[in-house]
């Protein structure tokens, strides 16, 4: 039988374990990235290991997140990012070189390599043939150490491309149509692989956008076939040498194969509030728009900005919209300029932001109030924008633009009306490439001095599992509560590495009076206790949201099911991880009740199930668990950095 393309790359890199389905593998990790918000922890649990230098072949730590300094604090992380990469061996990409995604395709990406980063959207790399997963920034610290990464060995599911996309339809339809197939829960342990006969006919812009946005279905990783395409690419960016053939073989076997055919797709939107309502552009009719962004890691590439250049050509900004155009990198600003796109957009009457995740985040370009904004981005959970009352919609370049003239929400191809033809944009055959924005390190900084600003804080520390847990539902909420709805993004981030003071704004898009209730229940001795429906922990790697809750105190999340890297976060840090048995047992209980769950090492030590008894109803349920013998004895221990102790 052969192999598929995620098999190939997985034989070649699992040190611990088998390649059986469903399993537990460890696996070698060739590169890691880290951006500036995930990245401050990150390195500051890698110094905690004492290890001298980073073992993988590649490290990158970008800036691309809290690029808007105002305050100290940001500014102050970034200067211990940029130290800690001189002292240990890691390329540093400063703020203004571009969006850690975008960037690392350009630059680093290499097909048949595992990349591991502390952001959920890593997966772009799987535009190139890598193997990119998105994970917590302590996972990343451990590869960066040298050791493996643990994931449950995938089932595999092959995508396969026919046709051939029409005028005005885009990678981003794609990815929205197989989010509409998939959805964003229930795809924990699988990997998107896309084949077919469409594959030649996307470039690796577009293949990097389905990749990129196949986080929000929430599966492992996404990849594509590395052919003649990434090819010349790579060659346009002067990395031939980078590129090695990767295809499926023929007689490959999949746990399940999807048929999508591009020729019959049309533009497609994601609408308020998940990745994964979808509907088509038309079917939303022609409500006023009041905001456009353009870029993020989804859409910001060469191709895109071009397209939507040429779109706007000789054409002016809708005056009820706000227009905002963030490109992926310095590259792509170099390279669109070159080729007369930048004057196009900013005659247009676009307002030009960073290369950085700005919007995306939203720690800038808030809309107004009950706005209707239109985002290339990948995520439109509720209240991300900055503004809990707008309704963020995420589109594709081309439909983005139609709205930018109109003033409407607008299916590009009614623009063929105005006289609008669409632009086919080319890849050029040889970037314009400027890499001083890198700062490489040297042979020898062990005398380096690591810059520490006073918002910079060791990382808190997580207690061995108790025996018992004992103390109330400080919170219960419903299906699909993401990362943003447990630790916000925006503003807040400058506080990432000062984990108390993260920690005060905990739920708040929820419930904003959790941080003084979980504060009480934890200084009066009991335990926090968060229970939750269907997928939780949607959306970002940030580790955040469950250090800042393992800081209040809390020692259990008791779901009817979860997402993997939140997951892997919470044993990381010493929490543990259940599911409902029964998921109608999630009814019968409620904010407020006591809970009680005792003999936990013993039934974990069983395999059992765990015995759950609400104090305050006189019930009692189970409670089961997902855990490889190794995370049990991570738990056990108290979280990663304990274990790595105790092992040492």
């Amino acid at each position: 039988m052969g192999k598929s393309i995620v098999e190939k790359i997985l034989a070649q890199h699992i040190v611990i374990g088998e390649a059986v389905k469903g399993s537990e593998v460890g696996i070698k990790i060739d590169q890691t990235l880290t951006q500036d918000a995930t990245g401050t922890m990150a390195y500051l649990q890698f110094e905690a290991m004492g290890v001298p230098k980073v073992k993988t072949e590649l490290s990158v730590s970008y800036v691309d997140h809290n690029t808007v300094q105002i305050g100290f604090e940001n500014a102050d992380d970034h200067k211990y990012l940029q130290t800690v990469a001189e002292k240990y061996g890691i390329v540093y990409s400063r703020a203004g070189n571009g969006i850690c995604h975008q960037v690392q395709l350009e630059r680093f990406g290499k097909p048949g390599k595992t990349l591991l980063g502390s952001d959920s959207h890593t997966p772009t790399g799987g535009g190139v043939g890598m193997m990119a997963i998105g994970a917590g920034g302590l996972d990343v610290a451990v590869a960066m150490a040298g050791g493996p990464f643990y994931l449950t060995y995938p089932k595999i599911i092959k995508i396969n491309l026919t046709g051939k996309l029409q005028p005005w339809v885009a990678a981003k339809d794609i990815i929205l149509k197989v989010l509409e197939i998939f959805t964003t829960k229930g795809n924990v342990g699988c990997v998107f692989e896309y084949g077919g006969p469409g594959v030649k006919t996307l470039s690796v812009p577009e293949r990097a956008t389905i990749t990129n946005m196949g986080a929000e279905c929430g599966v492992t990783t996404s990849v594509f076939p590395s052919d003649e395409i990434t090819r010349e690419f790579l060659i346009a960016q002067d990395r031939e040498a980078d590129w090695t053939e990767l295809l499926a073989d023929e007689d490959a076997e999949y746990d399940r194969v999807v048929d999508v055919n591009l020729s019959e797709l049309v533009p497609l939107a994601a609408t308020p509030h998940s990745p994964g309502n979808i509907s088509t552009v038309r079917e939303l009719g022609e409500m006023d728009v009041d905001q456009v962004c353009l870029g993020s890691c989804t859409n910001s590439s060469y191709k895109d900005m071009m397209t939507v250049a040429r779109i706007l050509e000789g054409k002016k900004l809708h005056p009820n919209v706000s227009f905002v155009v963030a490109p992926g990198s310095k590259q792509v600003i170099e390279n669109i300029i070159q080729d007369g796109g930048f004057a196009s957009i900013v005659s247009a009457g676009a307002r030009i932001a960073e290369s950085a995740c700005g919007f995306c985040i939203g720690n800038s370009q808030s809309p107004k109030t009950e706005a209707v904004s239109l985002r290339t981005s990948n995520r439109n959970f509720f209240g991300r924008s900055g503004t809990k009352s707008a309704n963020a919609y995420l589109v594709s370049p081309e439909t983005a633009a139609a709205a930018v003239i109109t003033g409407k929400f607008t299916d590009p191809r009614d623009l063929e009306k105005l006289g609008i033809k669409y632009p086919e944009v080319k890849m050029p055959a040889k970037f314009h490439i400027d890499d001083s924005m890198f700062i490489f390190p040297g042979d020898d900084k062990k005398d380096v001095e690591i810059s520490r600003g006073p918002n910079i804080g060791d990382p808190p520390a997580a207690e061995p599992l108790k025996d018992k847990i004992a103390g109330e539902i400080t919170l219960k909420v419903e299906d699909k509560i993401t990362t943003d709805h447990i630790i916000p993004a925006g503003s807040k981030m400058k506080y990432r590495s000062n984990v108390p003071k993260y920690s005060e704004f905990l739920f708040e898009v929820i419930d904003p009076t959790f941080h003084d209730r979980a504060e009480v229940i934890r200084d009066s001795g009991r335990d926090n206790i968060i229970v939750a429906g269907l997928s939780y922990g949607q959306g970002s790697s940030r580790e955040h949201a469950a250090l800042c809750p393992m800081y209040m105190g809390v020692k259990a999340v008791l779901a009817k099911s979860m997402e993997r890297i939140h997951n892997a976060n919470l044993i990381n840090f010493g929490i543990l991880p259940l599911n409902f048995k029964d998921q109608d047992d999630y009814d019968k209980i409620d904010q407020g009740d006591a809970l009680e769950i005792s003999d936990i090492k013993a039934a974990l030590v069983n395999n059992q199930n765990l015995i759950v008894k609400n104090l305050t109803k006189g019930l009692e349920f189970k409670a089961t668990y997902i855990l490889s013998d190794r995370q049990k004895e991570i738990l056990i221990a108290g979280g990663t950095l304990a274990y790595m102790r105790k092992q040492q």
